[in-house]
């Protein structure tokens, strides 16, 4: 007997959310720091001619130029606005004229840069590259797609001060996804990390001392040094930690002279290749750029601005104004060549206008965003006191603004705030809490910065084991585990007791 197989059909109603191509372009400036900002605007007048910066009739003086100098800058700052405006006006004229040709792709402005490239990057960057500028010169050199790329970035603002990775994976996966909405593996992001782990310098990216020595031997040249010191980091490591040096030697059979040059070369690498790093380009983490200005009174009155930099004020242009309006006049003569030159022109302005809506509502974001900061850690901005900082995450801001979650995190990405008390990543503000067994919610920076103190004022002939670290802390208010406290010391890139004697 033949069997009938009935199809069921049900009708479900879903409501989904769908993010408009606005949305999306807020969101990606939201998230851009002040000199990718800039950039970012550079771009943007670069490519749609319907864009102009805004004429300031206020330019304000500056203290070191003679006055036949600013006569001199002056002119030249009229025959480089003359100059752009006669350039855009040609790129309008031609862009019209190939209206309604076989090419798919309309004529862009270009713009009519008279500078140098490598000049331009010595201008915009010299002295004032931070660490996570160094790594994102790399990461534009690496060949990626936008996803990796994206996630690549994320990895690296991850990254502790010392160049270590501390967030396992999976945390870092599961960001992504719900603040970011990017679905990837483990496995796909230890790819990235294995890419960013062959950035300058050697170690970088390594999620444990262990992992941080072995990946700069790896970069040395094979040797039977290299193997030697590949042996111990791999198979006499807690013995390389305790400086047990003689149970080494005995374990390779090496003479007093072979020791000596293998303890000297394991000695020559760097357990933070992120400080050393920061080293390198000087004081780079005082020079980065701040977004956001907090000043701080006397009377305790605290103001906030934002950092305009190099940001110019955008308008529409008024050559593209006047055209849409002169065409608009008479729309039912209008021939096809015309009508497309209205169309286009329309395309033009309305990118335009959406572009400067978005800035616009990037710097309300942001702007709204810091004074909720401000409001939450009102004390540490009133006497620069970190163990002042209350614990505060990500959600604590967004029910604060009202904003979603996702944009808070954008914000707080590669941004910097500079205070009275000096600059500081906006990041610095956020800490999660740590709940005792009676339920008493303690900041871990407070813990942290207690930490710290205690074992700076140790008795450096004597340091103290964790568990008399805990009891420390206890009769400080501050009753964790043992286990909390190693954790924490290592997050500080604090050695254990032995290691600290001196």
């Amino acid at each position: 007997m033949a069997q009938i197989q009935i199809q069921e059909q049900k009708q479900e109603q879903r409501q989904l959310q769908a993010i408009s191509a606005q949305q999306l372009l807020v969101s990606q400036l939201v998230e851009l720091p002040l000199q990718q900002m800039a950039e970012r605007i550079e771009t943007e007048l670069h490519d749609n001619p319907a864009l102009e910066k805004k004429a300031s009739g206020e330019e304000p003086a500056t203290d070191w130029a003679s006055p036949a100098a600013d006569g001199e800058q002056d002119a030249a700052e009229d025959y480089d606005a003359q100059r752009e405006r006669e350039e855009r006006s040609d790129a309008l004229d031609a862009a019209l004229q190939n209206i309604g040709r076989d090419d798919e792709d309309l004529p862009v402005y270009q713009g009519g840069q008279t500078w140098d490239d490598n000049q331009q990057e010595q201008t915009e960057f010299g002295q004032e590259r931070s660490f996570y500028d160094l790594l994102m010169e790399q990461v534009g050199e690496t060949e990626l797609t936008e996803r990796d790329r994206y996630v690549l970035e994320y990895i690296i603002q991850s990254l502790d001060d010392d160049g270590l990775l501390r967030t396992p994976l999976a945390d870092i996966c599961e960001q992504l996804a719900i603040y970011h909405h990017i679905d990837i593996s483990t496995s796909e992001a230890m790819v990235l990390l294995k890419r960013l782990q062959q950035f300058d310098p050697p170690g970088i990216g390594a999620r444990t001392l262990k992992e941080c020595l072995l990946l700069q031997i790896e970069r040395r040249k094979d040797s039977p040094l290299k193997q030697q010191m590949l042996r111990v980091v791999n198979s006499y490591f807690n013995e390389f930690t305790k400086k047990h040096w003689g149970r080494i030697q005995q374990q390779l059979q090496l003479s007093d002279s072979q020791m000596d040059i293998l303890l000297t070369e394991l000695r020559r690498l760097n357990p933070k290749p992120g400080a050393a790093m920061g080293e390198t380009v000087g004081r780079s983490l005082q020079q980065i750029t701040p977004d956001f200005i907090v000043e701080t009174q006397e009377d305790g009155t605290i103001s906030m601005s934002l950092n305009s930099g190099e940001m110019p004020t955008l308008e529409i242009s008024q050559s593209f104004a006047d055209l849409m309006k002169e065409l608009q006049t008479d729309n039912e003569n209008l021939s096809r060549q015309q009508k497309e030159a209205l169309l286009y022109t329309k395309q033009k302005i309305d990118a335009a206008q959406n572009f400067i809506d978005a800035v616009e509502q990037r710097r309300r974001t942001l702007t709204k965003t810091m004074k909720a900061i401000i409001q939450m850690q009102k004390p540490f901005f009133e006497e620069g006191d970190e163990e002042l900082l209350r614990p505060m995450i990500l959600k604590d801001v967004a029910q604060q603004t009202g904003l979603d979650l996702s944009t808070i995190s954008r914000v707080s990405n590669s941004k910097y705030v500079q205070t009275r008390w000096g600059t500081f990543p906006l990041k610095f503000f956020f800490s999660d809490s740590y709940v005792t067994q009676n339920g008493e919610e303690l900041s871990t920076r407070k813990i942290k910065a207690t930490l710290r103190n205690i074992i700076e004022n140790e008795d450096k002939q004597k340091p103290l084991s964790d568990d008399a670290l805990r009891d420390a802390l206890a009769q400080q208010g501050f009753p964790i585990a043992r286990r909390t406290v190693a954790k924490y010391r290592e997050q500080l890139g604090l050695p254990v007791a032995r290691l600290r004697k001196s």
